[in-house]
Order: structure tokens, then sequence, then C-alpha cells
């Protein structure tokens, strides 16, 4: 039976090497066939798959996940998202005919190229080890790009797991693994990349971006935001308890884009609390400590950061709030607090713990979400069609759910990606090829349209000026006064009063000559 390798660092020494010799593979164009990015994928796809067992394993021990919570949001999200890929990536790279191209400028074939961004880098995050550093990476595949994968070091297992996979799978030469904390991650964001995606917190997010910005390296962040829920009065309460609870409990709360508080109208505060009651007993009916689908916190650094959370909060536990420092643990928590300056809201959790904040009406929801400095991942409302509605046009958030908690990142082909302090870019489907490739704007100049360019060279008389502009100029259909002008006044502006008056005449000719006709 096949045995999960160990987790060993990459040389500091080696990096450098390894970051050229990836970049020399673009350079020769070895990655641009669509025929290579193909075999590529497919290979990549067998290595997962052949490889499930020892996924699965990796991230029972380095999370406590479940078989099922592992294939559902890794292997399979991942070897489904190659799938999509494969079927679709010729159509992704045909060049494309830009839109809105005037009649004249069509002469010159103008058309969108799709090109490879070139070597770039991928850190992937623990929450979700292989999706998060796999999925960027099978964008990066397709679009034609080299890449060195750099897993999290807090998930030793699955990046241990990561790294056989891609060695035996893809390439050596155009794609490697590169293991390690933060004097190896430091090292590879001092080469030059064309391309870095990162996924995690903020801080480091922000760190990478400065970093990246003194060689012009475009970013795409991953990060995560206080995530507000929102639940009215005239929402389900047994609903939403179940999908928020649902939501905060998938890998024991450490979930980017989860609910980081929840805004309840006051009316319905006790009733929603019950409700969650009775849905973690549903979910765990022997306790969530004795299920096999309960997962763990990554590691100790991370318990503790929980624990001092909840030990400084000044709000009540209503649900759950046992814990066991020895086994990493965590129950799911519902803590009602008085205050959005509670320890448990002024940062992101990423954990099991659920602060709820009554409020007056959706109004102070609102507000509230509104005036967290943070620019949330996602926003999640319960209520009816009007008030989900109200939320979405007076929040912002990198994404939505209505009536639920995170569904929309729960689609592997939607985009999905940030806004603000919660990111910049998105990826998935066809994001996860456009993520890492260029759009190249191309024309052709036949030789035979020479008599129509003869404005465009010196000397610059007057004559070519109104040429030009005759030939250019387009005609607004609105007024100095911002208004939109009638159909009538637009046609006098674009054709001119007598030609209008012309064509009315026309019109008014052949109407009176029709009449007389059927006399």
């Amino acid at each position: 039976m096949a045995q999960l390798p160990p987790f060993e660092h990459t040389p500091l020494d080696s990096i450098a090497s390894t970051v050229k010799g990836i970049r020399t593979s673009f350079l020769s164009h070895k990655t641009r066939p669509l025929e290579f990015r193909l075999v590529q994928l497919r290979k990549l796809y067998w290595g997962l798959k052949d490889n499930t067992d020892l996924i699965l394993e990796a991230c029972k021990k380095d999370l406590g996940k479940s078989q099922f919570e592992t294939y559902l949001t890794e292997v399979g999200w991942c070897m489904n998202d190659i799938v999509f890929m494969s079927n679709n990536l010729a159509r992704f790279a045909k060049d494309e005919a830009p839109p809105d191209i005037a009649l004249t400028n069509k002469l010159f074939g103008p058309r969108i190229r799709k090109d490879p961004l070139g070597s770039v880098l991928v850190i992937g995050a623990y929450n979700f080890p292989i999706q998060l550093s796999i999925g960027p990476l099978i964008g990066a595949i397709a679009a034609g790009c080299t890449a060195v994968l750099k897993p999290s070091e807090s998930a030793p297992n699955a990046a241990a797991i990561m790294q056989k996979i891609v060695a035996e799978s893809l390439d050596p030469s155009c794609y490697t693994v590169i293991q390690g904390a933060i004097p190896e991650t430091t090292a590879l964001l001092d080469q030059k990349w064309d391309k870095i995606f990162y996924t995690g917190s903020a801080n480091v997010g922000t760190i990478i971006a400065k970093k990246a910005a003194e060689t012009l390296t475009p970013v795409t962040l991953e990060l995560g935001g206080r995530n507000p829920a929102i639940i009215t009065k005239h929402a389900d309460p047994k609903l939403a308890a179940k999908r928020l609870l649902w939501a905060k409990t998938l890998n024991a709360g450490q979930v980017c884009v989860s609910q980081n508080f929840t805004l309840i109208d006051k009316e319905i505060v006790p009733v929603v609390i019950k409700e969650m009651n009775n849905t973690l007993k549903e979910f765990y009916p022997q306790g969530a400590k004795n299920s096999p689908d309960y997962g763990r916190i990554v590691n100790l650094r991370q318990f503790q950061r929980l624990k001092k959370m909840l030990d400084d909060s000044n709000g009540k536990i209503v649900v759950g709030g046992t814990m066991d420092e020895q086994d990493l643990f965590i129950e799911p928590t519902v803590v009602q607090v008085n205050s959005m300056e509670d320890s448990l809201i002024k940062d992101e959790s990423f954990g099991p713990l659920l602060p709820i904040l009554p409020v007056a009406d959706l109004d102070e929801a609102i507000k509230i979400a509104n005036e967290v400095h943070d620019t949330p991942l996602g926003v999640y409302s319960f209520g009816n069609k009007q008030e989900m509605e109200k939320v979405l046009s007076q929040t912002r958030s990198g994404g939505a759910s209505l009536n639920d908690g995170f569904f929309h990142a729960s689609i592997p082909t939607l985009a999905f990606g940030g806004v603000g302090t919660s990111g910049q870019g998105a990826y998935r489907g066809k994001a996860s090829f456009d993520v890492f490739t260029h759009r190249r704007s191309i024309t052709t100049t036949p030789a035979w349209i020479e008599s129509m360019l003869d404005i465009r060279y010196p000397p610059y008389t007057l004559k070519k000026q109104q040429k030009f502009q005759g030939m250019n100029e387009l005609k607004p259909n609105f007024d100095r006064n911002g208004q939109t002008l009638g159909w009538f006044a637009w046609m006098q502006g674009l054709l001119g009063l007598k030609t209008v008056a012309a064509v009315v005449a026309a019109v008014a000719i052949r109407v009176y000559l029709q009449r007389r006709a059927k006399l």
C-alpha cells in the first residue's frame, strides 16, 4: 500500500536556478501548443485519480477532514475542473472578434489573441490545500504558462502529496513544486514572475502585493474578510440557521468565504438561537467531537488564536463552547454579542465561532455591514425577495448568496474573487484561463487600403482635418443639459436639417401617392 511521502523543505540555494529553468522553458515556446496543454491537464487528472486515497489520508492528518468532505471540496472538485477545462480549452483559446468596431476599422481585421502571461507563481492556502493550489495551477497550464507551485506548509501532508503528483504527472521542465515556509516563499518572491497568484490572509497578501509592485508584476489575491450575514424578521429562522451552520461547520469554519458575523432582527433572535441548537444536534447526534464528519483546527497556533478571541469576548455563549487543545477541537459556538467592537467581530475568526448581533431592522443591519472598513468576500441575506434585493443594492462584496451561506462560492465554473480588502482578480471555470492570459489586440493593415490612410500622413492640411472629422466624429444623442434627444432631433444632428427635411418630404409624397392610387 502506498504511503504518504515526507514533507521536506526545498534547499534555498536551488530556488533561483529552478525558477530560471521554468522561465527558459516558457521562452522556448514549449507550452504554447494546445495539444501540449491538453496532455498535461489529462495527466494531472490521472495523477489526482490514482492518488485519491493518499489525498484523503493527507487531508485527514492535516485538518481532520472526512473522506466525503475531502472528495467533495478537494479531489472531485479539481478532477471535474480539469475535465471542464479540457473540453472547453480550444474555445477559450480561440481568437475573438472584438465588439463595437466601426465598419471602416473592420477592414483592418481587428481581433483579440489569447497569449499566456509567462512564468507564474502560485501560492496556495492550508484550509483547502488541494483545491486552492491545484485549482489555479489548472488555469496556468490551460493558459499555456509555466508555473511554480508553493503549497502551504501548514498542511504538510497535502503539500507532500501534491509534490508527488506534479512530479509524476507533469513536464518537470515546465511545472514544479517548491516546499517550505517564510524563507522559501521570500526567496521565490525575490525572483521575477509574470504573474503571482496568492490565496491566504490579507496581511500576507499586502506583503506580496508590495513585493510584486517593485517589478510591476501583476497579482491575483484571493483573501478573506469580515463577511456579514443578515437575517430579517421575514426570514425562515430554521432555514437560515441550517444553511449558515452548514457554512460555518464545513472544514471546522476554516473557510475564507463563510460569514464572520450575523446581524439578526431582534424580534427573532430567540427562535434563531433555538433553531441553531436544534440544527447542531441534527448534524452531529453524538456531538461534534465524536462525529467523523467534523474537522479540526489546523494547528496549535490557530487553535490558541481562536481560543483567545472567545476568551476576550464580552458576549454570551448561547450554543456550544467546548474545546480540547490536545485534539485541536473547537465545537461550533454561537455567541450573542452587544457590539461590533467585540473580539469575535473585530477580526476574521476563520474558525467555527458564530457571533450574532441583534439589530432593530434591516436598515440598521445594512448600516452596520457597511461601516465595517473591510470589503467582504461575501454577503449573505435571508428575508423576503424585496429585502434581499435591498441588501444587494446597498452593500458591496466580492460575491453574494441570497437565502444561503456562500453557495455562490461552491459552483466550480462561476467566477470567484474578492474586491478591495477581500482581494483582486477572479478565477474558476473560464476565469481560471483568463486570469493567466493576456488579451492581445491585433490588427492587419492590407496594402490596398493605402489610399484611405492618406489623411494620417503630414503635411496636415485643413482639408485632411475636415475629412478626418467627417469619417471619425460620432454625433451625440444628447443635448447640452445631458438630456436624451428625440429620434427626430438626433437624426437631424446626424444627417443635417436639409437631409432630414428631404427624407420627410419624400415619405409624405409617397404616402400621398399610395392613397391616390387606392382611390
